[in-house]
């Protein structure tokens, strides 16, 4: 999910978002057409044994439908950048997904000379990134998404259903990116197809040496190259939950979802009455289903463990969703992709400052409670270009080291750091909540006014809202969840204060 307390979405981690999926994530794109598949009922599948057994043959079945994995290029003609000519550009982007294209876009409008470096530039990305329409429509992007939804749909358990009134989207990934793609050639920026393996750094400049023998000199460097953290320096052990998720464009016969409304959580676990090893786990570490239906027999389909540590096995996720759609009566006929997502989610920040300047996932802007990033970080790329064109004019006032500090001051500042650090908080309670406690959460949650849940799951509260949010989800929460929270609350809370009272600027 690039979505809640669930995208591209994602990402280089990999083994997301939709969200919470806008994730990392891998997909397969060549659409199947000769197979069929009713899920646990093929025989040739089934073996002797426990139920356990079919599960897994009927999840062996339903990968033989993957796709083998094929790269789609977009037709551009790029601008390639000159080595020959040694000369000390403004800006290296190393990494040329939607953070780096958006500040490569940014900060070369203000005529500053910009490369992008990236060993696929013109690969459309392969993230699923799904987001709330309002934060597109803030950012102009409305022309970017391919499908849109009225609303979205929460089932808590077998008879407490959420209507969420919000609208919510898929991304046009060719879209966005061609869009990105263009705006940045008509600025004049210059692409380099390779990788980045070191950096040097002079006083005034930086040197990057890249995997072909070319080095690429640079005023400023920003590393949004993702979860890879390929750059930018962390001095802290890096200790993050793990949002899970595997799914499917498919193909069916049918489903039984309402095309009009997207489902962003589905906590039912009938699914598992005839498994009570398979129910055991998931009443421990529970997994939920996020669906886009896009017509009656075209759905996005993917069952996602929200955050746990350790992360839960593919393997466990595939199973599960096996179940899952066998009882839902979904039967598969094909499928164009399929993504697994491996999302790590809060953990410490960067070394603030530092000489190279992040974005995205490398800079840890993930969601901490809901592994939710690109629209918070397109969000943030104008911050991160602006900071770059204003210390970098033509004065050039700041260089080096304090231009750095200044852009990482601006990108992560006070506010920003606290907001984090209640998401992380929240986080460290969802580690802890089980089927049951989970369902008692967002049962409290989604009853919330709208303000307070659409605010904290697209990063709109700071602090002061945050607290308010907090003492509003304890008043509608039931006693029972109350003292779940206060239970298992507590000692994150302590921590929380603690590092609150020691950060500052």
């Amino acid at each position: 999910m690039d979505t809640l307390l669930k995208t591209p979405n994602k990402l280089e981690f990999l083994p997301q978002l939709h969200g919470f999926t806008e994730k990392i994530c891998n997909l397969s794109s060549r659409k199947l057409q000769t197979h069929q598949l009713s899920l646990g009922t093929r025989k040739s599948y089934l073996k002797r044994g426990s139920g356990n057994a079919c599960i897994r043959a009927s999840s062996s079945a339903l990968l033989e439908l993957v796709p083998e994995t094929r790269k789609e290029n977009l037709e551009f003609d790029l601008p390639m950048h000159d080595p020959s000519k040694g000369l000390v550009l403004d800006l290296a982007v190393v990494g040329g997904g939607p953070a780096g294209l958006a500040v490569a876009q940014q900060v070369s409008e203000a005529g500053l000379s910009v490369c992008v470096i990236d060993p696929f530039p013109k690969l459309i990305w392969p993230n699923n990134y799904g987001v709330w329409v309002d934060e597109f429509e803030a950012m102009d992007l409305l022309d970017c998404l391919d499908t849109t939804w009225s609303g979205a749909v929460v089932y808590i358990d077998d008879k407490t259903k959420k209507d969420l009134a919000r609208p919510y989207g898929r991304v046009n990934r060719r879209q966005l990116k061609s869009k990105m793609l263009q705006k940045c050639i008509s600025n004049g920026v210059k692409f380099h197809q390779a990788k980045v393996i070191k950096v040097i750094h002079e006083e005034t400049k930086s040197l990057l040496i890249c995997s072909d023998g070319i080095t690429i000199q640079a005023s400023v460097v920003l590393d949004a190259t993702g979860f890879s953290r390929c750059l930018v320096q962390y001095d802290k052990p890096y200790n993050p939950g793990y949002q899970v998720a595997y799914g499917i464009l498919a193909e069916v016969e049918e489903h039984p979802f309402d095309v009009d409304k997207m489902l962003f959580m589905d906590w039912r676990d009938s699914h598992l009455t005839n498994n009570l090893e398979l129910k055991e786990r998931n009443s421990k570490v529970p997994t939920f289903l996020y669906a886009m239906p896009f017509s009656s027999n075209r759905i996005f389909l993917e069952e996602t463990s929200l955050v746990a540590r350790p992360g839960l096995q593919m393997e466990d996720i595939q199973e599960r969703m096996v179940a899952r759609l066998r009882h839902l009566g979904i039967k598969v006929k094909s499928i164009e992709e399929d993504e697994r997502c491996v999302i790590p989610m809060g953990g410490p920040l960067p070394v603030l400052p530092q000489r190279v300047v992040g974005i995205g996932g490398t800079a840890g802007m993930v969601h901490p409670s809901t592994g939710y990033m690109v629209a918070r970080t397109l969000a943030a790329a104008p911050i991160v270009a602006n900071s770059i064109v204003q210390f970098l004019g033509s004065d050039r006032s700041l260089s080096g080291n304090d231009l750095s500090a200044a852009v990482w001051k601006d990108l992560w500042p006070i506010e920003r750091r606290r907001q984090r650090e209640f998401f992380c908080f929240g986080m460290d309670i969802l580690l802890k909540l089980d089927l049951q406690a989970t369902r008692r959460f967002f049962d409290a949650f989604f009853d919330l006014e709208p303000r307070y849940w659409h605010g904290f799951l697209s990063s709109r509260l700071f602090l002061s809202d945050l607290i308010l949010f907090g003492l509003s989800l304890f008043y509608h929460a039931s006693n029972t969840s109350r003292l779940e929270i206060m239970a298992k609350g507590t000692l994150p809370l302590l921590n929380m204060v603690n590092n609150l009272i020691q950060d500052k600027d």
